[in-house]
């Protein structure tokens, strides 16, 4: 497993999508989710050049946490129990699961400044998967407002694990479409910028869609 040649394909592929859809590819991050790899091969990918990390457990968070501190941005990218939200919350830089009311609530008690947010959603509507559905997002950010710790930067969403292109397509569209709709709401603590949408089998999709962060786990770092 060769992290920096695996990262020169996925940057290679980041390229031709932001080709095809006229994006920049400055405006592409991508998060090397390092839940299933060794500190070592995590090492590996901050030596590769990749700025940001991301966790979905507390113990692998703190574990590589500890290890690396501030020479990462990170992100916590599962979904996250609240009362394990006290033993992150000050050293996380983005959490992409904010999916409940008390989740943010949480959040705003335990935080000692502000948190980047992104609103998971359930675009798909399979029942496997957390988020809320879209119907509920513009309610969902108007309360989240009455907590100032929270800022919502974006939206968070997972495609179907399917090999139907056009479904992934049409899920992270409509993510885009969302963001767009809550933008046009003005709300000074949801700015809503960015896009967290695409993982190892369907990142060139997400960003032609455009998707500001991809969640790339095998494909970069393997899964040990």
């Amino acid at each position: 497993m060769n992290v920096a040649t695996n990262l020169l394909h996925i940057q290679n592929q980041i390229e031709q999508s932001c080709e095809a859809s006229g994006r920049l590819v400055q405006e592409v991050n991508i998060i090397a989710v390092t839940k299933n790899v060794s500190v070592e091969t995590a090492q590996d990918a901050v030596e590769a050049g990749i700025l940001h990390l991301g966790e979905n457990r507390n113990e692998g968070f703190l574990e590589k946490w500890e290890y690396f501190g501030d020479k990462a941005i990170w992100h916590f990218i599962g979904s996250l129990q609240t009362k394990k939200v006290k033993h992150i919350i000050d050293k996380v830089d983005y959490i992409h699961s904010l999916d409940r009311m008390s989740l943010a609530e949480e959040i705003q008690k335990r935080a000692s400044k502000k948190v980047k947010c992104f609103i998971q959603v359930n675009v798909s509507g399979e029942e496997s998967k957390h988020g809320i559905s879209p119907s509920e997002l513009s309610d969902f950010i108007r309360r989240v407002g009455e907590f100032e710790l929270v800022e919502v930067v974006g939206l968070m969403t997972m495609a179907p694990n399917t090999d139907d292109k056009k479904l992934i397509r049409e899920c992270f569209s409509r993510l885009r479409e969302l963001k767009n709709e809550v933008q046009a709401l003005g709300l000074p603590f949801a700015p809503c910028r960015e896009l967290s949408m695409g993982m190892s089998n369907d990142y060139d999709i997400a960003v032609e869609e455009g998707a500001t962060f991809i969640r790339i786990g095998t494909l970069l770092v393997g899964n040990k």
